[in-house]
């Protein structure tokens, strides 16, 4: 059998349910390795491509992508329940955060490109804050926004994402040593 997964279908749930299911055929005849594999490769991939973006969307929208994560979970695993936690996959709501504070773990460490440093800015460097003690810490300043849509800009999103994170988090410079750190924190 052959499979494909069409690069228009990043997205749509649809096009999720069909991979799933055609992973399912051929999951008895490949393995439940491959599969886990497959799973990873086309349908993990494409929930976490530009996922970013989908910060501050209401659950109903992110509902359909949870599903789709959960029946390719199903596919893995049999029992959904503790299946995430078994695979390490982190339900799409964090995954989401997991991207911000990533990027915004790239920002504070210098390794990011300039254009998504230049969007935030640490709290330190505000003048007015210098003196007081959020001045000293390693968070970043929230832009003010009068509407509820600007709050989904990465401007605003990633700021809150890393500041609602553990101080000890913010410390660390080793990118896999967050990496770690950051996907252990909601399990």
């Amino acid at each position: 059998m052959n499979f494909q997964c069409n690069d228009t279908s990043v997205k749509s749930p649809a096009s999720a349910s069909s991979n799933i299911r055609r992973l399912k055929q051929i999951q008895r005849l490949v393995g439940l390795d491959v599969t886990s594999a497959r799973v990873s490769a086309f349908l993990l991939s494409r929930l976490d491509y530009c996922n970013a973006v989908l910060s501050g969307l209401p659950k109903s929208t992110i509902a359909p992508l949870q599903r789709a994560q959960n029946a390719a979970a199903r596919l893995v695993k049999c029992h959904i329940t503790t299946a995430l936690r078994d695979l390490h996959w982190l339900p799409v709501q964090y995954r989401i955060n997991y991207k911000l504070c990533f990027l915004m773990h790239l920002i504070r460490t210098g390794q990011a490109h300039s254009y998504l440093a230049d969007t935030v800015t640490q709290t330190a460097t505000v003048s007015s804050r210098s003196r007081l003690r959020s001045g000293s810490s390693l968070s970043y300043e929230k832009p003010r926004t009068r509407l509820r849509f600007g709050q989904r800009s990465f401007s605003y999103a990633a700021p809150a994402a890393w500041n609602s994170q553990p101080p000890a988090l913010h410390q660390l410079t080793d990118t896999a040593m967050f990496k770690r750190r950051l996907k252990s924190e909601p399990f």
